[in-house]
């Protein structure tokens, strides 16, 4: 059996893209296949998601190559957080900064972290992975098979360029899903997952308002209407801009994506009770549903799961795209030393040190996260008082602060993150379970 590549990966995003790249430093050869046409692969479409990364994540961009990429006026920071309960000015928020911790010395240049257009890091992914060798990418491949066999792995395609042309088979020791939290791939390695679907979608939009947001992140959990407002980079005439995401339910999603820019920047400006001055809408808005899922499990013979395919988080909490890089460096350290080792790296015990380490990174996260949002979008009097309970706690609790922002900046593993562990308890204990 003809093997084109050592691993087929089902989609160019961000993390396949990375994944390829990775491999190819590493020495092994990669082919991508994604349904979207070159021209759509080199130059993404604004999608309105600004996507916030961790210090790791960018030092593994670093890495890869893609980080020197982007534009100066892709690259904002992140130097502090605030997280509200109800009306922004209600209740004390609890507020984050990189130098918070016990000893710490202040370190205004040292971000809590960064914030890049989800367009430019799969425009930087996709131009690094085009011209580092090792690595071939096959656009507008309209992937109907993925199956795994006791040799090898088989990918089937046509090209969407060329109806008609008959079906094209791929094959490799090993097949990586990386096409989505909804992915076909995923499906048809025969891997179930569980799917948490909100009952909410998701606004996301860019804003240029009157005062500055000094680089300042808040979460506002509404009982009704989660408001995240995430500082950009200034436009080039100097205005400061801002991300808005808004998280709604499905009825009040659909009229506020119907109000007219106006209308609607007057909605967000009144919930966000003004802090940045007058506000203006300044691209379109984009609507996404809001469904977390988490696969049934992440390796099997030949096959293994990457980015939302593996572990699609809800983004209140930003670990998407940082769940999915930590996991290429993963994957690429276990095939690393199944090389090592001798062994076929479709091998499923080659596979498993990745399947677990991934897992007990991303189940408290994933978890934790769920339980916060049912805990922070329920107006239920007792739910009320937990909210303002942990609030409280962690504001008075030097060590929790840190170590949720040492999680931040790298300086703490995930799973010792205490808010994670919170959150796992909560969604043991919440009410009404």
């Amino acid at each position: 059996m003809h093997m084109h590549s050592d691993v087929l990966i089902v989609g160019a995003g961000p993390a396949g893209l990375s994944l390829a790249i990775s491999l190819a430093k590493a020495g092994f050869t990669a082919t991508v296949l994604d349904q979207n046409p070159t021209a759509a692969l080199e130059q993404p479409a604004p999608d309105g998601r600004e996507i916030a990364l961790t210090h790791p994540s960018v030092a593994t961009l670093q890495r890869l190559g893609s980080w020197a990429g982007l534009a100066a006026s892709e690259m904002g920071h992140i130097r502090a957080a605030h997280v509200h309960d109800g009306p922004v000015g209600a209740h004390s928020a609890m507020q984050l900064q990189a130098a918070h911790g016990a000893g710490a010395a202040p370190a205004p240049s040292m971000p809590l972290g960064f914030i890049v257009p989800n367009h430019a890091l799969r425009r930087t992914a996709y131009g690094v992975a085009a011209s580092t060798p090792g690595v071939r990418i096959v656009p507008g491949a309209q992937v109907h098979r993925v199956a795994t066999l006791p040799t090898h792995a088989e990918v089937d395609y046509t090209d969407a360029a060329a109806p008609g042309q008959a079906s094209q088979r791929l094959c490799a020791p090993l097949v990586v899903a990386a096409d989505s939290r909804f992915s076909a791939a995923r499906r048809q390695l025969g891997i179930g997952a569980q799917m948490t679907d909100f009952g909410r979608t998701v606004i996301v939009c860019r804003m240029r308002h009157t005062k500055p947001h000094a680089d300042t992140a808040h979460e506002c959990f509404g009982y009704e209407r989660t408001l995240a407002v995430l500082p950009l980079p200034d436009d080039d005439a100097g205005h400061p801009q801002c991300s808005v995401v808004v998280t709604a339910q499905a009825a009040d999603a659909a009229r506020l994506m119907a109000l007219e820019p106006t209308a609607f920047t007057a909605e967000v400006q009144a919930q966000f009770q003004h802090r940045l001055g007058d506000m203006e809408l300044i691209e379109q808005r984009h609507a996404y549903p809001l469904v977390a899922v988490y696969a049934q499990r992440f390796t099997g013979p030949r096959c293994a799961l990457l980015g939302d395919a593996a572990v699609g988080m809800h983004p209140v909490t930003a670990h998407g795209y940082n769940l999915g890089l930590a996991g290429v460096e993963r994957l690429t350290q276990a095939l690393e030393a199944a090389r090592q080792r001798g062994q076929d790296l479709g091998d499923a015990a080659a596979l498993a040190p990745y399947a677990r380490a991934h897992h007990l990174h991303a189940w408290p996260i994933y978890q934790g996260t769920n339980a916060i949002v049912r805990l922070y979008t329920d107006a239920r009097p007792l739910p009320r008082l937990l909210r303002q309970a942990v609030l409280q706690g962690a504001r008075h609790l030097p060590p929790l602060k840190a170590a949720i922002v040492g999680q931040l900046t790298g300086k703490t593993p995930a799973w010792q993150t205490p808010l994670a562990r919170l959150g796992t308890a909560l969604a043991a204990a919440r009410p009404g379970r």
